[in-house]
């Protein structure tokens, strides 16, 4: 692909065209040469979609709770993007990407783009490629980007470095208060979402969240995380989780925080990028004379490991 035929290829994607959408997408998920072309095309028509990013343990409903929001956005005659996460096996390198069997619904929509994307081993519930995913579908006219999580843990919590809003969902069952309580994954949540609240012991998990949001420091005009009820299978409740996404997102305008979490997530990319480019660098150097006569050294005491390796970042700078 020439640069012309980069940014004809972003044309079309911007014209709406959604095979040139997922030709992109693919493009930046295997991590095309012509990415920097592609990317320098598209940064003109991005940085007007909400980010929202969906996020939870295995078994809450990330899967229809998006689902949901998709027929809530597009029911105001939104355009709406998808990128639903799902795990790579660490043995064979492959994933099922079935989050897409569970959004049948959207899938003869032309106001809707869904893409499931593997991990390929990346860590904190995103895949690498999320973020240049993500500018893709905003270039393309998303008014609304949905990220739908890996299953995640406690510290997985990369989807609040790339999202506008983190919706951290919970359903009975998952846990005692306790676990409402700890760090990590609930202190990145600006709503919170309790699914499957026609089950026993919803109540209690409510309440378990309101004790936690009740205790959390915050200054003045800070904001206060609301709890919003879910049945996401029935569509109960999702109104309400639309209303408190664009409350944040009018908070978030009005404080300053929206401009300030995309310049983080402009420069965590850079960082990035220019970390992806310095091991590259170094992968170059496994079995260059000048990495083993160093490794040399310092078996020999005559230089210390931090000392070898300021020469070796002094070779790739």
């Amino acid at each position: 692909m020439t640069t012309v035929s980069a940014e004809a290829l972003v044309g079309r994607a911007v014209g709406g065209d959604p095979r040139a959408v997922a030709r992109l997408v693919s493009l930046v998920e295997n991590g095309s040469p012509d990415l920097r072309d592609i990317t320098a095309q598209l940064v003109a028509h991005a940085g007007s979609a909400a980010v929202v990013g969906v996020t939870g343990a295995p078994g809450v409903g990330k899967s229809t709770v998006t689902s949901a929001l998709v027929g809530a956005y597009r029911a105001q005659d939104l355009k709406v993007g998808v990128l639903a996460i799902d795990p790579s096996s660490p043995f064979t390198g492959g994933a099922l990407l079935g989050d897409r069997v569970r959004m049948q619904d959207h899938a003869t929509d032309r106001g809707v783009f869904i893409r499931s994307m593997a991990t390929r081993g990346h860590l904190g519930g995103l895949a690498w490629a999320t973020p240049q995913a993500v500018r893709v579908l905003d270039a393309a006219g998303c008014d609304v980007v949905l990220i739908e999580t890996v299953g995640v843990g406690q510290s997985e919590i990369d989807v609040a470095g790339l999202a506008d809003t983190t919706l951290v969902l919970l359903a009975p069952g998952m846990g005692d208060g306790v676990q409402a309580a700890k760090a990590g994954i609930l202190e990145v949540g600006d709503v919170f979402v309790v699914n499957k609240a026609d089950r026993d012991g919803a109540d209690q998990v409510v309440r378990d969240l309101r004790s936690t949001v009740r205790l959390a420091e915050r200054a003045p005009g800070d904001w206060r995380q609301p709890i919003v009820s879910t049945v996401a299978a029935r569509g109960e409740g999702i109104d309400e989780l639309v209303e408190a996404i664009a409350a944040h997102r009018a908070w978030a305008a009005e404080s300053g925080e929206a401009q300030r979490r995309r310049t983080r997530r402009a420069r965590d990319e850079i960082e990035a990028i220019a970390v992806t480019d310095l091991r590259r660098r170094f992968a170059a150097l496994h079995g260059d004379e000048r990495l083993d006569d160093l490794a040399q050294s310092v078996l020999a005491g005559e230089l210390d490991p931090y000392a070898a390796a300021e020469k070796i970042v002094a070779a790739v700078s």
